[in-house]
């Protein structure tokens, strides 16, 4: 009677492993298959991020990545679902398979690149530190210790933990206000609860331009060096990657990508 139990429980121990092993198969297998097979792509974003993908008023998406991952999979019978997420969370949520990609104005960079797959850049930005031209920060030095807002899980922040001495310690605590966006971030500013913003060029240059007081703020460059935006993906999806790098290079020759750039960057 031991002995059977034994048996058994050996089998449904087997079986168990079978079945782990199949789903961890599945979660590290290349997805181009399945996505074409749905005809769907899910893609993660800060639906907040002006002017790369933000809300209307009235609640529609738009901006330039919206434009650009539709011109992407236009004709290829493949839909583009835009998925807002927790921007902290965007690499769990792409590993976790609740989304295929991250594309929301997101920088490349040397510690996001040991998690995720980045296609080829398609766009330079900066970090740039906006404050009110009534309190301004002329130099890095007027920051004098005050507060510095910067948003959760962006590449602002990467760069300030990676590059301590440049202006984290010259803030604050020596540690920024930290913010879900950017719009909560201006609000602060406004009301002097914090004297300057680390936020993407892209970002302010456009919020400046289009706010009804912009001309009441002003912007000098970071201390850090310039970014990439790129589209990350999982490390397995290759496929993906490999078609996402051949529609970047046609859009780039018949003038689509140019195109775009005149429309959401006048300038």
């Amino acid at each position: 009677m031991k002995l059977k139990k034994i048996v058994l429980i050996s089998i449904l121990y087997m079986a168990v492993i079978s079945l782990t092993g199949c789903t961890q198969h599945k979660q590290h297998a290349d997805q181009w298959a399945t996505i074409q097979k749905r005809h769907q792509i899910v893609v993660g974003i800060d639906d907040s991020f002006v002017p790369m993908t933000y809300r209307k008023k009235s609640g529609q998406l738009t901006g330039f990545d919206v434009d650009l991952a539709r011109a992407i999979f236009k004709g290829r019978d493949i839909t583009v679902d835009f998925q807002s997420i927790d921007w902290d969370m965007k690499e769990t949520e792409l590993n976790n398979q609740t989304i295929d990609l991250i594309w929301s104005g997101y920088s490349k960079t040397m510690q996001r690149a040991k998690r995720v797959a980045f296609s080829v850049p398609y766009l330079s930005n900066r970090q740039m530190l906006v404050s009110l031209k009534k309190r301004p920060i002329n130099q890095i030095a007027d920051l004098n210790q005050q507060a510095l807002g910067v948003q959760t899980g962006s590449s602002g922040m990467e760069q300030l933990e990676k590059h301590p001495k440049r202006l984290q310690q010259r803030i604050a605590n020596r540690a920024p206000i930290l913010y879900d966006n950017y719009n909560n971030a201006f609000i602060d500013l406004q009301a002097h609860r914090i004297k300057g913003l680390l936020i993407d060029e892209v970002y302010a240059q456009f919020e400046i331009k289009t706010r009804p007081n912009g001309t009441n703020f002003q912007t000098i460059e970071s201390p850090f060096a310039a970014e990439q935006f790129a589209v990350g993906m999982r490390p397995q999806d290759q496929q993906l990657r490999q078609f996402i790098n051949r529609r970047f290079r046609k859009l780039k020759k018949n003038g689509t990508i140019a195109r775009l750039q005149a429309k959401w960057f006048k300038e």
